[in-house]
């Protein structure tokens, strides 16, 4: 549900309630993972998705059947040898779901949902088997690790002998851009678009300017290897990503030799490859050595032979995320195997019933 935040806060705050549902495993393949959740308004108002349109018609029946009568439920979606004219998923998998029922008066919940909705980290269970599936549970009534807090999964008989799916919200990655030209520019619209907090830097003042970048969470006027050294620690992490497309090796190989020292986990730079052997002599000569020019992602993006800055912004937004997630950047038809690769978790959460007419009564 924290998925939902932004979208779920002003139904509660107007009095009315809303069913949640809420994948708790994916026994086989499916567009969305485990925490993924859509919900249902009392109005009717269907918010989010939990497959891209396959089996959202079961799940609304569902949500409508919690809406009525408060109790939480557990199913599974998709094509099964029982049910064969059960709604299936467009890529031929499953999905087990928990639905359950968040009330204005929630306290607890509309807490947890306003710290997601203001991107900060949270973490909350949801009971998803025994007597009572679809109640919520604060962290810290759960034995949490810090991979289930980063991350989410599945807990075993973890709150009153029920097992716990965790639903974990992480603030959002970021992304920071030194330079502010028209490829700047771009890639501050994609990235944004695709969930990053945007920040953009650059010693000209009248480049930095919010008509320019309307989507960046941050405009910073300056040299961009000093706004790097005063970045906290803790505000960065692996999923911290440096562009440096500044065209100005007196401006990137500073910033790059700050960038490569971050604990962060992708650091690129725009350029040819004439520039790109330069910037690595130059950048040797500073004091980074061979470990530290191996992180380097330059010349920057996937080869999609594109060459308009929005074309040249996508190939670098598409290197980020393979980088961050260990994609090959081929294309699916090339690979084999599943689309997705399985999260682990400790075994898929057992639905109490098939979506039967029985189930919605």
């Amino acid at each position: 549900m924290l998925d939902l935040a932004s979208e779920l806060l002003p139904v509660l705050r107007a009095g009315s309630a809303v069913a949640v549902v809420t994948i708790t495993a994916v026994p086989r393949s499916a567009p969305r993972g485990v925490g993924a959740s859509m919900a249902v308004a009392a109005d009717g108002r269907v918010i989010g998705s939990i497959s891209g349109g396959c089996v959202e018609g079961d799940a609304v029946l569902l949500s409508h059947a919690v809406l009525r009568d408060g109790v939480g439920r557990t199913a599974r979606f998709g094509f099964s040898d029982e049910a064969a004219h059960a709604a299936g998923l467009a890529c031929g998998g499953s999905i087990d779901v928990v639905v359950y029922r968040i009330d204005p008066a929630d306290s607890a919940a509309l807490s947890t949902l306003e710290l997601a909705a203001a991107d900060r980290r949270i973490t909350i269970g949801v009971t998803c088997s025994g007597s009572n599936p679809g109640s919520l549970v604060l962290p810290e009534r759960l034995p949490l690790d810090e991979s289930a807090v980063a991350t989410g999964g599945m807990l075993l008989a973890a709150y009153d002998g029920s097992d716990v799916v965790v639903i974990a919200h992480l603030p959002r990655p970021r992304l920071i851009i030194a330079g502010a030209a028209d490829h700047a520019a771009a890639l501050c619209r994609v990235a944004s678009a695709a969930g990053f907090a945007v920040t953009v830097c650059d010693p000209w003042e009248l480049l930095v300017t919010r008509e320019r970048f309307p989507d960046a969470d941050r405009l910073v006027a300056g040299l961009p290897h000093e706004h790097l050294r005063s970045i906290p620690l803790d505000e960065l992490d692996e999923r911290t990503a440096v562009c440096v497309l500044t065209h100005d090796e007196r401006l990137d190989v500073p910033a790059l030799r700050i960038a490569l020292s971050l604990p962060i986990g992708f650091v690129g730079a725009m350029g040819s490859r004439a520039t790109a052997a330069r910037r690595a002599q130059l950048l040797r000569q500073s004091g980074v050595d061979d470990a530290g020019l191996a992180r380097l992602h330059s010349p920057l993006g996937l080869d999609l032979q594109g060459t308009t800055p929005d074309e040249t912004a996508i190939s670098v937004l598409a290197e980020i995320i393979a980088a961050r997630h260990r994609g090959t950047g081929l294309a699916l038809r090339d690979l084999s195997g599943a689309v997705h690769r399985a999260t682990p978790v400790d075994r898929s959460c057992a639905p109490d019933s098939a979506l039967t007419p029985e189930a919605l009564r």
